[in-house]
């Protein structure tokens, strides 16, 4: 049975999200994704960093639906917030997923992926920033930008003791906490 060019990328996530792009290699994602070279270079004519470009744009996508949407509704910015919460709790699994934008801005890879890394925390912080100026915020950007710090290192705290009750708990208290701070 062929395997699809998404079915392929769905594979290759798990690979870069666990070894990064430095520390991934063609017979690792070979080994890990049960394809073949042959295979990889059908769907992937220019190797790996072609895989890692259209993991990352996947990724991209999945993030726009799950996390991004929820803060674009027509909703009040309580119920927007909440939405973006409980997608970030799916989008990483409830913090066992590493963040792929966090995993290709480390090392050697960083100036390869630097613009879509770059453009989708851009595009995070801005539809963040667009719920907390509706909510009355009185620097909106600037507490966006805390908020996405603030879930990105929660995030490898939680990888990095196997405890993802941290991560799920600050989540959870996210949309009152930034709606406290404003007069919404």
């Amino acid at each position: 049975m062929q395997t699809s060019r998404d079915e392929a990328i769905r594979k290759l996530i798990k690979v870069f999200r666990t070894y990064g792009y430095e520390g991934t290699t063609l017979s690792l994602i070979s080994k890990m994704t049960g394809l073949g070279r042959a295979s990889l270079y059908h769907h992937f004519p220019k190797g790996k960093q072609e895989m890692a470009q259209a993991t990352l744009m996947h990724v991209h996508q999945q993030f726009c639906e799950i996390v991004l949407k929820p803060l674009q509704q027509e909703t009040n910015p309580r119920d927007r917030l909440q939405g973006m919460c409980e997608g970030l709790n799916q989008f990483y699994d409830r913090g066992r997923a590493a963040c792929l934008i966090a995993v290709f801005s480390l090392g050697g890879e960083e100036n390869m992926f630097r613009e879509p890394v770059k453009k989708a925390l851009q595009e995070w912080i801005a539809s963040l920033e667009n719920v907390l100026r509706e909510a009355g915020c009185d620097l909106p950007r600037e507490r966006s930008r805390e908020v996405v710090m603030q879930i990105q290192g929660g995030l490898m705290v939680a990888r990095v003791l196997d405890d993802t009750t941290p991560f799920e708990q600050m989540l959870a208290r996210f949309p009152e906490r930034l709606l406290e701070e404003t007069n919404f």
